[in-house]
């Protein structure tokens, strides 16, 4: 089922959801199924399983030459989406990435997702490799995620890159799109991130999903410069509670983000990780009751491979 339907028949209750990491290149898949089968108390109707992109190491040969090779050190998203599904009956949302990846190789992605019964995707651009510091997209790829969801919204319509195809199947797929509170890093202002944002819709995003946030304000404010601007699908947030002292340096390194001073100073007081973990379940908690009382549709956690803390906080929610 679509994540729209399951919020059209959620009738203005708020739903809960989270996204999950595939494991890593030789790990046992039952390790993700241990991290979901505690969260499905709270009836998620939908789980995003994350795609990450290819990286480049060098190999040293006995000679003193290095060779470069690409790895993909947690592949299977595809794989993972069905297991899932198939495993626990519950819908899934493969993220599906521009980088890596020519037109041809997505549309081929996408026909697999679709032979699986697979109606969601969330459409990203990705991010850069990590040797190479900006994003460079495959030379037959796409540069941006509003191509990449003109591509899928153009299989819905069942138009294949093959032009020559004729009866061709129209897919169904409903197609999530990334939105940034405090804006995407790259852009160089919320009204120019917020134009981006739009024309995601406009090409066929059906709902936005947000990346995460502690400061509920940021995303009150970037809902209601949404609605200004035009745009109408439902704006699902996106949630992590604080687990270690050293997120306070990584979290926002890595997403750019914000974390407000009284966070901050709790967290950095605290006398161990326990505790500092204990104050960033009890903020997410807060949060996420004042996004329930102002009628979100979704509440959705980002469990970075591990459950024990969004165990907590929808515990005390739902």
């Amino acid at each position: 089922m679509k994540v729209t339907d399951h919020l059209l028949q959620a009738k203005g209750k708020t739903l809960f959801s989270f996204e999950v990491l595939p494991p890593k290149k030789g790990e046992n898949i039952q390790s993700l199924f241990t991290n979901i089968e505690p969260l499905l108390e709270f009836k998620p109707p939908f789980i995003d399983v994350t795609y990450h992109r290819e990286e480049y190491v060098y190999r040293q040969h006995p000679n003193g030459l290095l060779e470069k090779k690409t790895v993909r050190r947690r592949p299977g998203t595809v794989g993972i989406c069905a297991a899932i599904k198939n495993r626990f009956d519950v819908d899934t949302v493969p993220h599906l990435i521009c980088g890596g990846f020519s037109k041809e190789e997505t549309e081929n992605a996408l026909i697999d997702l679709h032979f699986l019964g697979i109606d969601n995707v969330l459409a990203l651009r990705g991010d850069p490799i990590k040797s190479e510091g900006r994003f460079l997209p495959d030379p037959d790829g796409h540069s941006y995620a509003c191509d990449l969801i003109g591509q899928v919204a153009d299989l819905n319509k069942g138009s294949y890159l093959d032009e020559e195809q004729d009866d061709t199947w129209a897919t169904n797929f409903c197609i999530g799109a990334a939105g940034y509170p405090e804006k995407h890093f790259e852009s160089p202002n919320y009204a120019a991130d917020l134009r981006y944002l739009k024309h995601k819709v406009d090409r066929g995003a059906d709902y936005i999903v947000t990346q995460m946030f502690f400061d509920n304000e940021q995303f009150f404010s970037f809902e209601k410069r949404c609605r200004e601007a035009g745009i109408n699908v439902p704006i699902i947030p996106g949630l992590k509670p604080l687990t270690a002292k050293g997120q306070l340096t990584m979290l926002p390194r890595a997403f750019y983000l914000n974390i407000p001073e009284e966070l901050a100073d709790a967290v950095h007081q605290a006398p161990s990780n326990e505790v500092a973990r204990r104050i960033g379940i009890e903020w997410c908690i807060n949060q996420s009751k004042e996004l329930m009382a102002h009628g979100v549709p979704v509440l959705h956690y980002y469990s970075m491979g591990k459950s024990d803390s969004i165990r907590q906080v929808a515990s005390a929610l739902f």
